[in-house]
């Protein structure tokens, strides 16, 4: 009895065994850490590529150059999606920093004051970004690069009031990313596009100028 008990768990555990191998070789066929993937995986995967990579650096990079050298927001007249002459100067100052940078995609936000309903506010916010894009690409920006994608209408005002505030009643227009599949930035190089502005409006030196030496002639 004891021999055939023996028998019995010794071809239990090796059917264990095998049934174990061949979810192991099962495994080996997956991309490595597929087997400890628990949805989350293809995230930090995407994440780690972009940092790495240094988009996500120079993304942000980007973000802050044009927020500190172009002035991002203008303002409007109440109930008004219009353009006017100081908004065109500015949206002018924008369109001139985004043609410098083919590679680089845009995204425009429209803002309202709280005055009138929600729903009115989000398509009055929305029409203004979109009067900026329009705006944008008259002054040879490709409409491809921006978008006008989503309003956020009296949701995230400047000054919390609920009367009229001009400030209140804006765009903000901030870099999104970079253009996918533009040469530019393939293989990594983003610093090259973050450095190509310094080089391209270094000032030449004029013809026949020389440098002092600081020692009498």
């Amino acid at each position: 009895m004891k021999t055939l008990i023996t028998t019995a768990m010794v071809a239990a555990l090796l059917a264990g065994c095998a049934e174990q191998d061949a979810n192991d070789f099962t495994a080996l066929q997956n991309e490595a850490g597929a087997v400890l993937d628990n949805g989350t995986f293809g995230n930090a995967t995407m994440n780690n590529t972009l940092v790495q990579s240094g988009e996500s650096t120079y993304t942000i990079n980007l973000a802050r150059r044009f927020s500190t050298e172009v002035q991002s927001t203008i303002t409007f007249e109440f109930n008004s999606a219009t353009l006017d002459a100081e908004a065109r100067a500015v949206l002018n100052q924008q369109a001139t920093w985004i043609r410098q940078f083919p590679e680089v995609r845009f995204k425009v936000y429209g803002h309202t004051d709280r005055v009138g309903s929600s729903r009115y506010n989000q398509a009055l916010g929305l029409q203004r970004a979109q009067a900026v894009v329009a705006y944008l690409a008259s002054q040879g920006v490709s409409r491809s690069r921006l978008e006008a994608v989503v309003s956020l209408g009296e949701t995230q005002p400047l000054i919390v009031t609920d009367g009229r505030e001009r400030r209140n009643r804006r765009t903000v227009t901030e870099v999104s990313g970079f253009v996918a599949g533009h040469p530019s930035v393939l293989n990594g190089k983003y610093a090259e596009i973050i450095f190509r502005d310094y080089v391209a409006s270094a000032a030449a030196a004029p013809i026949g100028a020389e440098l002092s030496t600081g020692t009498d002639g």
